[in-house]
């Protein structure tokens, strides 16, 4: 007989006369089931709130909130915005600031108008070209902060003045128009009733939240964002990292841009600062969501989508254009606050 077999006996004949023992709560029967219930409510806080704005607005206004045209100019109007928004997201993810998103939009719009509308040029040429203007000026910004140290604050908005002057000259201080059915057809073709850039936002963000979430850049992107010390010593490339997010952040505004003018078909350079506080408050507003206290893609299209619905719930209510900036304002200093105390929840968790 095999020397343990004794021993096995012994063990399994106690075990048999053993009474029997309650197990041990799981996870979900003991105090981490209110843990659980609480961070499903904070991921999930802003989409209640959103539902809750749609009932209200329809109680309120049904004849004219709860309409096709209504949803349509919700869903169907905020694609530069999403471009924008997320483009933000590339710097303020590593740990950046980037306050020239909104002039660098409304450069590649001008552009294009005024290449293909005063200078002949051919329409997907002009729109590459802006394009790639948008990216030698993420570039820029990039040596300016990374390789030469300046505040990115102080970078960007400076940068954003800048974008804004030559923005206005090159059209003669006016707005600009563009007659090109085949930019339109790209950036507007009604798709399920929506134009079809508005699916291009949802794949761009699908993209980008795979890349946060399952790839080893996006790892690396969060982990700079962390600690950028801390990163350095694992031997992240983390310059690289941030030169690359402020030339995607860049390169994601030229595109909204180009989108924009070939919705619209004409842009006012002087309205591109109008779009840099939304395109703030949704993407703090979107630390609040999905990932609570991070900044993620998902969280930024929720957010844009539910000041969309905020702004023109109350504009059918028949509140002036202040209410926006109001509005905007309010969301991006709750958003911030938010922002603020889910992280020290984290970091104390």
């Amino acid at each position: 007989m095999p020397p343990h077999t004794s021993a096995t006996s012994t063990v399994a004949a106690d075990t048999a006369q053993a009474p029997s023992r309650k197990p041990a709560p799981t996870a979900v029967e003991g105090g981490s089931f209110q843990k659980i219930a609480a961070d499903t409510s904070r991921r999930g806080s802003l989409i209640v709130v959103w539902i809750a704005l749609f009932i209200l607005f329809g109680l309120l206004r049904p004849d004219q909130f709860l309409t096709v045209g209504t949803l349509q100019t919700i869903f169907g109007s905020q694609q530069a915005l999403v471009f924008i928004g997320l483009g933000a997201l590339c710097a303020f993810s590593v740990g950046e600031f980037d306050f020239s998103v909104a002039a660098v939009a409304g450069l590649s719009a001008t552009l294009v108008a005024v290449l293909v509308s005063d200078q002949g040029v051919n329409v997907w040429l002009a729109a590459l070209i802006a394009v790639a203007a948008a990216v030698g000026i993420g570039a820029f910004n990039a040596l300016l902060i990374i390789k030469i140290g300046i505040n990115p604050i102080v970078t960007t908005l400076g940068v954003a003045t800048l974008l804004t002057g030559v923005s206005s000259r090159i059209s003669n201080g006016g707005s600009v128009f563009l007659d090109s059915p085949e930019l339109y057809k790209v950036a507007a073709t009604n798709v399920l009733g929506l134009p079809i850039s508005f699916y291009y936002g949802l794949a761009l963000a699908a993209i980008f939240t795979y890349v946060m979430t399952s790839t080893p850049l996006g790892r690396h992107m969060l982990f700079v964002g962390s600690n950028r010390s801390v990163a350095r010593l694992a031997m992240v490339r983390v310059d690289r990292i941030r030169v690359g997010a402020y030339i995607s952040s860049s390169l994601l505004c030229g595109v909204g841009g180009v989108l924009l003018v070939g919705t619209v078909g004409g842009f006012d350079p002087a309205s591109a600062s109008t779009y840099l506080l939304p395109a703030l408050s949704a993407t703090f507003l979107g630390t609040a969501v999905i990932q609570p206290g991070r900044f993620n893609p998902a969280g930024s299209m929720i957010a844009i989508y539910f000041l969309a619905t905020g702004i023109v719930g109350l504009q059918l209510l028949g509140f002036a254009g202040w209410i926006s900036d109001v509005f905007y304002g309010s969301a991006l200093i709750i958003a911030i606050v938010l922002s603020t105390l889910f992280r020290r929840d984290r970091r104390h968790s």
